[in-house]
């Protein structure tokens, strides 16, 4: 019966947008009553299947596989889906293309679906690609916008490449093992060594690793394969909104996918960590520069991305998917409210004063500077002894683990950085009663992430050994993740220490006029770093290229 279902599932959809272009008409509201029906079958579905995996079920029929991580996926596809129609029926009521979005997005759904249950490797390039072409269409649903289309345009050739780079994984694989099923192939690497052919004079798994890592960097915008997700913001708020809480994630959805591959290849994780860790970090710096609220909202999305990356690139696959499913809900919902804000904001440009907003926005400083001594005892020791509690009581042995002790650290950091900033610019008359309200927010998120991380590590991958082996293999040598971790330590503090001197001076009324070398790195940061003036640079040369070549052939 499950094996029924689980054919059933992406074929509700399809079905769906059939429905809808068939028997809807165009302007009429019955598009999305069709839909949103069908979408609450889909829901229901993925529960029931989800559900069935929670009791150790599986099932496969027809090149498509239900397991614990295409259960967990398919379950956050049909949730966001359905949100994402709900809202959709009143906000896109006035927009041209009614029905055109909901048969798009029906199909969307469908195709997603169809990539997070597919085994057979073919049908997950197929999927694939089609994601790429449904979501060119859903951004260029207002047919007029001549901006929509042309960032469109750049996301679907920016998901060209990583389609690529999978159809080259997907063939490599098949002719070294001569199966297209991803179940045979993990399978067989399991049982026996690794192929000894090399590609482009690497190992074939490493070759395979770097062409599935590349297609999901250039799939969750990392760093110089990243300017299509801030500007694709001309689209509707409810394709932003599923993009984000989606699409941009199957890259974590992706390297997981490929765990048993990537356990063979070290190397790979290493660099993934370099390049996670390179774009949170940019994705964050442009986030602070931007005056516009969904822009914001993409590179916010962006530097999460990153973070995602680097939980691969340390070993920890299981946490990806968790901060996956996190992000994918609270971005969604920051993108259906942001079209509510900015229709707001059109009609009422007032913002209520109080001293979050003084603070974050205006940069003025709170009423009074609490002592900085103790302040920032508390602020560095109390978040690591909850860490350091947390992890010993859900996990013990789990600090053995380079890549747990670099999470532990980001952790620490952040939660040492939250602290200090909540007690040092919420002052006020019972300062101390504000941080015991973190203290105590901070406990609680703490202890719940920890052990959610826990179960769904052991709900994903149940056999701990190969637990063990994943952490392995992210593992460097002592000396460079010592020097590593000391380096991001030092680098964040050194930024908090001349933070605070900034704000006491302009408490003080000390404020000092930014030197060159700080003007020269916000004009950087103000052009984002030029890498989208130098990718339209050089499309505009390949262009030019290109149409001196046909001249000259058809003159030859």
């Amino acid at each position: 019966m499950e094996a029924g279902l689980l054919l059933l599932l992406p074929l509700l959809p399809v079905l769906a947008a059939l429905a809808v272009q068939c028997l809807a008409p165009a302007r009429g509201a019955r598009a999305a009553v069709v839909s949103i029906a069908v979408g609450w079958i889909a829901l229901a579905l993925t529960l029931l299947l989800f559900g069935w995996t929670l009791r150790g079920g599986q099932a496969a029929l027809a090149g498509l596989r239900l397991d614990p991580l295409a259960a967990l996926m398919a379950l956050l596809i049909a949730g966001i889906g359905q949100v994402v129609r709900l809202y959709s029926r009143r906000y896109m009521a006035e927009e041209p293309g009614y029905r055109r979005h909901y048969v798009l997005l029906d199909a969307m759904i469908a195709v997603l679906l169809l990539v997070v249950l597919a085994d057979h490797l073919l049908l997950l390039v197929v999927g694939w690609y089609l994601v790429g072409v449904l979501l060119y269409w859903l951004l260029g649903q207002d047919l007029g916008s001549r901006p929509a289309h042309r960032y469109a345009g750049w996301t679907f050739l920016t998901y060209r490449l990583g389609d690529v780079a999978l159809i080259l994984a997907a063939v490599l694989l098949w002719r070294a093992y001569g199966s297209w099923s991803l179940h045979a192939v993990f399978a067989a690497l399991q049982a026996g060594p690794p192929p000894a052919a090399r590609v482009f004079g690497l190992p074939l798994l490493d070759a395979v690793a770097v062409l599935v890592a590349v297609s999901a960097f250039a799939r969750s915008a990392q760093f110089l394969l990243h300017t299509w997700l801030p500007y694709t913001m001309h689209g509707p708020t409810p394709v932003s909104a599923l993009m984000h809480a989606g699409i941009v994630n199957a890259g974590g959805f992706l390297f997981n996918r490929f765990a048993p591959l990537l356990v063979h290849t070290g190397e790979v994780l290493h660099w993934s960590f370099v390049v996670g860790l390179v774009t949170a970090v940019v994705g964050s710096v442009l986030m602070l520069t931007q005056n516009d609220i969904k822009k914001s909202l993409g590179y916010s999305t962006m530097g999460q991305m990153g973070f995602m990356v680097m939980e691969v690139g340390v070993g920890a696959f299981a946490l990806a998917i968790y901060h996956l499913v996190a992000h994918g809900l609270f971005k969604g919902t920051l993108f259906l409210g942001a079209g509510g804000v900015i229709g707001e904001a059109r009609r009422h440009d007032g913002v209520p004063p109080n001293p979050l907003y003084a603070f974050a926005v205006e940069r003025r400083p709170g009423r009074g500077m609490a002592p900085w001594l103790p302040l920032a005892l508390v602020s560095l020791v109390l978040p690591l002894a909850i860490l350091a509690a947390a992890h010993w009581l859900v996990a013990p042995g789990f600090t053995e683990e380079q890549g747990a002790v670099v999470l532990l650290i980001f952790a620490w950091l952040a939660g040492a950085q939250l602290m200090f900033a909540t007690h040092q610019h919420l002052g006020g008359e019972s300062p101390w009663r504000n941080m015991v309200l973190v203290l105590a927010s901070f406990i609680l998120i703490v202890f719940g992430y920890t052990l959610v991380s826990h179960l769904l590590a052991v709900y994903l991958y149940p056999d701990p050994q190969f637990r063990a082996r994943i952490y392995e293999a992210a593992g460097i040598d002592l000396f460079w993740f010592d020097l590593m971790v000391v380096v991001i330590a030092v680098a964040i503090v050194v930024g908090w220490f001349r933070l605070y001197r900034a704000e006491r001076e302009a408490f003080e009324g000390r404020r000092r006029a930014p030197g060159p070398l700080w003007l020269a790195f916000y004009a950087l940061i103000s052009r984002e770093f030029y890498v989208a003036d130098v990718q339209t640079a050089l499309a505009r040369m390949l262009l030019a290229l290109s149409q001196r070549l046909n001249l000259w052939l058809r003159w030859a």
